[in-house]
């Protein structure tokens, strides 16, 4: 587990038990096995990535302002991010070939209602179910690898796969979006989950071999809701904050909430008998500092990713397929730099690639920012675009390895379902803050938010070179 290397955007797993007895089956059997557990995950990745792609046709369907999109993009990071630690725990308890099972019949059914959505609420309560069965099928999918796969070396190999797919379902996310909506219209990239999630379904009931579960572990339902009270609390605030005023009284009365319910979560995680967020993990500096770089990165990255559709959109005057191809230089290399920065920093520690990654990705949006006016042309910024995304792909392993480094063996899984859950609680927070701080996407606007970006990344790479390691662990 501390080799894993997540690509950039695909989840680290959450707690994966590998003490449950192992049932041997065929190769094609696990082929078979390891084919449907990928295509949850691509789903998953496409998912994030493809409704960027959308937002501008989306927005027939929200309130005229930016906040009902910042909501159908939020809603599904934010339920996303909160059950992703009980996602791992429920396959613990209940066996991973169960708990994945549910998870994706959740999601798909949750994306026929995305595309069959009357109404804004009814398409972002959908929504936030897709990014629970998310939640439940990420963490259990590396389980059933896990045990399908009892050899290093296969499962070495498998993982790889498994990682590959999710990397591959990023980069291709916009230009796939791109054309499902030029061909078909925006409900078309929720309804193309159905086809796929039903093979993936037929693949895991046939194939996929049942992991027993540990009845006795206890699950952290208390903090479970706190932790989803304090995400939205803080998410609602600054959402609504722009357009209501910041000293309306449903402001105050979410920033009030979003105190007292964090102050009450970091109590019960801190006397629990068995925490969803074992808080002494941040002890160690270099496990709160990846856990801040990560946090960072993300709220980067998606952050600019959603305010960058609407200004291809609104200002350039792009079609949804050049809008997704926009994204390509952006998403297309990120799988690729995965494995490149990976074996660098092997040979480097992992300073120095994170360092180098939050300067390129710096770089590239103070670029955009200062090349963008009334008479930008894409011609100009697709090298900046290059930039945000290498640099953002650079920091992911390294960062994960470091994070990993910092704990035992055994508590590798959790460690690295911690940095997930915080990475995509970071994302959330990246689409809520860019999005006001861009407003109409005008030029103005898009500078700011571009500026707190490279800002931010700079920042993120000077913790960098004071908590990260110089050398391999």
């Amino acid at each position: 587990m501390a080799n894993l290397r997540p690509e950039a955007g695909l989840a680290a797993p959450a707690a994966i038990s590998t003490s449950f007895p192992i049932r041997q089956s065929g190769a094609f059997e696990r082929a078979a096995s390891l084919v449907a557990v990928s295509f949850g995950v691509c789903m998953v990745q496409l998912d994030v990535m493809i409704v960027t792609v959308a937002l501008d046709q989306i927005r027939s369907l929200t309130p005229g302002n930016v906040s009902g999109l910042q909501w159908v993009v939020n809603s599904y990071t934010l339920a996303f991010a909160g059950f992703l630690l009980t996602g791992g725990a429920l396959g613990d308890r209940f066996g991973a070939k169960r708990i994945y099972t549910a998870g994706l019949w959740l999601f798909v059914l949750a994306s026929v209602v995305c595309g069959l959505a009357p109404s804004g609420l009814v398409l972002v309560a959908a929504r936030a179910l897709q990014g629970a069965g998310a939640a439940l099928l990420l963490p259990t999918s590396l389980a059933l690898i896990v045990h399908a796969y009892p050899h290093p070396g296969e499962r070495a190999r498998a993982i790889g796969i498994w990682g590959a797919a999710g990397g591959l379902a990023m980069a291709g996310g916009p230009v796939v979006g791109g054309l499902l909506l030029s061909a078909f219209g925006w409900r078309s990239i929720f309804l193309v989950n159905l086809p796929v999630g039903l093979f993936a379904l037929a693949l895991t009931a046939r194939f996929t071999v049942p992991v027993e579960g540990h009845r006795g572990r206890s699950l952290d339902l208390l903090g479970q809701i706190l932790a989803i009270v304090l995400l939205i609390a803080l998410t609602a605030t600054i959402i609504e904050g722009a357009p209501l005023g910041w000293t309306n009284p449903a402001i105050l009365v979410g920033l009030t909430v979003f105190v007292l319910a964090t102050a009450a979560f970091l109590m019960v995680e801190m006397h629990g008998h068995a925490p969803m967020l074992p808080l002494q993990l941040f002890r160690h500096p270099v496990f709160a500092a990846a856990t801040l770089i990560g946090c960072v990165n993300n709220a980067a990255y998606y952050g600019t990713t959603f305010i960058l559709s609407l200004y291809f959109r609104n200002q350039l005057g792009m079609s949804a397929l050049d809008t997704g191809l926009a994204f390509v230089p952006m998403t297309g290399l990120i799988a690729i730099i995965n494995v490149l920065v990976g074996r660098m920093a092997a040979h480097t520690g992992t300073r120095l690639p994170i360092v180098i990654g939050f300067v390129m990705a710096s770089l590239g949006y103070g670029a955009f920012a200062w090349q963008i006016g009334p008479q930008a042309h894409y011609a100009d910024l697709w090298w900046t675009l290059l930039l945000m995304g290498s640099g953002t792909a650079f920091v992911v392993p390294p960062m994960i390895a470091a994070l990993v480094g910092t704990v035992e063996r055994a508590n590798a899984g959790i460690a690295s379902g911690v940095l997930n859950a915080l990475r995509q609680t970071g994302g959330a927070v990246g689409v809520a803050v860019f999005g006001v701080a861009a407003g109409d996407t005008s030029v103005a606007g898009m500078r700011v938010a571009l500026l707190i970006a490279c800002a931010a990344g700079l920042a993120a790479a000077a913790i960098a070179l004071v908590f990260m390691p110089s050398r391999k662990a």
